[in-house]
């Protein structure tokens, strides 16, 4: 995208309370009826200062990328959701706008509303990126409701014969989304069947979340090529679902579990999976601090031949010497794709076995203590357990949305009795 085509002032750390305020920082903006891609992170945006922007951006039709990340730092939380309405209501009157980046914005249940307005109306959206939110299980089902929505709303357009777009993208890490919103999830992921790339990194997800939302969400995404789960809880369950699961993903490229203590027959199932020919893409796999054991490595170079496409495999972390005969298979395997790729440097990142210490932890053949939990555990009881979490979090709903209510009906009532008392002493001023 050519620089005429972006307008920028990423990182100016302006704090832009006012119209006033904002106006000679946007004049280029105005001006500009080619912009395709605007860049607002890293400064601080009052509601004076959105409204008068929204109403620029609403012109701007050609948009297709806005990025939006870190914009309200600062600002008190009754101001967000007025602000960020004005915003996101001017991006939906954008035909092209299929990039919305919000990452580093409080959206608690608080804030919430005019995301989850946007995100069930928006039908161009494709790239959907909403890191470190701090949305929390209850937010997280709100955003999720919104997006299966969403898919609704592109399935009827097309009905109509609309070229619509599907949602490839979706990034949600650090965001405290829990078991409890899985449920919720599942169903947006199985609603978004042409989605390409996920990332649900550091969300403390559960195993019970875990299986849900690979059992009934991911296992509907065919045609993933990026999914990264890393540093949430599978346990030997979770591991044993991906394993169940990783066979539909026949375009899957980079594949992130890293983290995850998959344990000892977590891992050994896994490459099982891997072994069966059915990941010809993939090409780079995280499997970090995951208790995998020597066994699950040795079946993991015995998958080399299934897997013609890997160049990058990371095992730091787990239970095995870093002298073990299936590390030496591995890296001499991925140092032959390497060199029949032209890829001269031996210590290019993207390719090999990731540094390992001289000698990780031998595996001491203790019991995965899930195994038990797994075989005492059917599927359905799990279904059931994340059912409850979910109901916490919409309970919790229920109670926000019935204090907003509340508060609303009490400041419309302090308005009406204001009112009241401004015409009463208007018309002893005129009698007097």
């Amino acid at each position: 995208m050519s620089e005429s085509k972006v307008f920028s002032l990423e990182g100016k750390s302006l704090k832009l309370d006012t119209a006033e305020d904002i106006e000679p920082h946007i004049k280029a903006l105005k001006d500009n009826e080619d912009v395709e891609e605007v860049r607002f992170l890293g400064n601080t945006l009052g509601i004076g200062a959105s409204e008068a922007l929204a109403k620029v951006l609403e012109t701007k039709k050609k948009l297709q990328v806005a990025n939006f990340a870190d914009v309200f730092t600062g600002r008190l939380l009754s101001e967000i959701p007025q602000a960020l309405s004005a915003l996101l209501t001017a991006l939906l009157a954008l035909p092209n706008l299929y990039t919305v980046n919000l990452s580093d914005n409080a959206f608690g249940l608080n804030t919430q509303a005019p995301l989850v307005d946007f995100l069930s109306q928006h039908v161009p959206l494709r790239h959907l990126i909403l890191n470190n939110n701090g949305l929390g299980p209850a937010a997280g089902i709100l955003i999720a409701d919104a997006l299966t929505t969403l898919a609704e709303k592109k399935d009827a357009a097309r009905k109509q014969g609309k070229e619509v777009p599907h949602l490839e993208t979706i990034i949600c890490g650090r965001n405290r989304l829990e078991a409890g919103s899985m449920a919720a999830w599942a169903k947006t992921f199985a609603a978004h069947t042409g989605i390409k790339e996920v990332k649900m990194v550091q969300n403390g997800i559960r195993p019970e979340g875990i299986t849900h939302v690979l059992n009934h969400g991911f296992v509907h995404s065919t045609q993933i090529e990026t999914l990264d789960l890393q540093d949430n809880t599978f346990t030997v369950k979770g591991a044993k679902v991906l394993a169940n699961v990783v066979g539909n993903w026949s375009l899957i490229r980079d594949l992130g579990v890293g983290d995850c203590l998959i344990k000892g027959r977590g891992g050994i199932a896994f490459a099982a999976a891997l072994q069966k020919g059915k990941n010809t893409k993939l090409e780079i796999l995280r499997l970090e601090y995951n208790d995998i054991n020597a066994e699950g490595v040795a079946g993991l170079a015995a998958a080399l031949p299934a897997l013609p496409a890997l160049r990058r495999i990371e095992l730091e972390g787990n239970k095995f010497s870093a002298g073990d005969a299936a590390i030496a298979t591995l890296r001499a395997e991925l140092a032959k794709r390497r060199e029949a790729a032209g890829v001269d440097d031996e210590n290019d990142e993207n390719w090999g076995v990731g540094e390992l210490e001289e000698l990780d932890s031998e595996d001491d053949d203790e019991d995965d203590d899930d195994d038990d939990d797994e075989a005492k555990a059917a599927s359905d009881e799990e279904d059931e357990g994340v059912e409850a979490q979910e109901k916490a979090a919409r309970d919790i709903i229920a109670d926000q949305q019935a204090e907003d209510a509340n508060v609303a009906q009490r400041n419309d009532k302090d308005v009406d009795e204001l009112a009241d008392a401004l015409a009463k002493t208007d018309i002893k001023a005129k009698q007097g």
